[in-house]
């Protein structure tokens, strides 16, 4: 299957050129509107597999729209420019820009370049996802270690047999442990 690629450049010549080694590299080239416009919007529009901007110097628009686009429509993006700057390579990274490439860019490099980019954009999409899946075990946690205190005090019973009475109405009500939890402490707030 080929990978669609949105491809994003305000310069004619530099575009007809990026837009035939992508062609060449066996990609589907989908030509996007200037970077000033509305790209979010434009990927939305388009749904492509990788994004690749050609910019002399990513400016505070074309950051914020990278920003926008990882939070809302997330995929890979390679940022072609000519602009060596530490700080702006720091920013465009953090803005969800999966590679930085400066200087031109030859044929024979926009293949490797454009792959680099997709695995390095998945391998960061797994790690968010299983950071956020850490984040909702914990939370998870919290609230059955809580819903636990309520049950020991309240029964005047162990930690073990605060755990085994909210598995087992779990089990009965056919809810996740940590939904009968939260009816505990719901229970118990209400109740003061």
């Amino acid at each position: 299957m080929k990978l669609r690629v949105l491809l994003i450049d305000d310069d004619r010549d530099r575009r007809a050129l990026l837009e035939e080694a992508l062609g060449t590299a066996g990609y589907s080239v989908v030509i996007g509107a200037a970077q000033e416009g509305d790209l979010l919007g434009e990927v939305r529009r388009v749904q492509p597999d990788v994004i690749v901007i050609d910019v002399d110097s990513p400016d505070r628009d074309t950051l914020e729209n990278m920003c926008c686009i990882a939070r809302d429509v997330p995929r890979p993006v390679v940022m072609f420019t000519h602009d060596e700057d530490t700080e702006k390579m720091r920013t465009a990274i953090r803005a969800g820009v999966s590679a930085y490439v400066v200087g031109g860019v030859s044929g024979e490099r926009v293949r490797p370049i454009v792959e680099v980019a997709v695995m390095r954009f998945e391998q960061h999409q797994a790690l968010r996802e299983e950071l956020q899946q850490a984040k909702v075990t914990l939370a998870d946690r919290k609230v059955i270690e809580r819903a636990k205190g309520i049950l020991m005090r309240q029964r005047g019973c162990g930690e073990d047999a605060a755990y085994q009475t909210l598995r087992k109405a779990a089990m009965e009500r056919n809810r996740k442990l940590v939904e009968v939890a939260q009816s505990v402490i719901d229970a118990a707030e209400l109740l003061g």
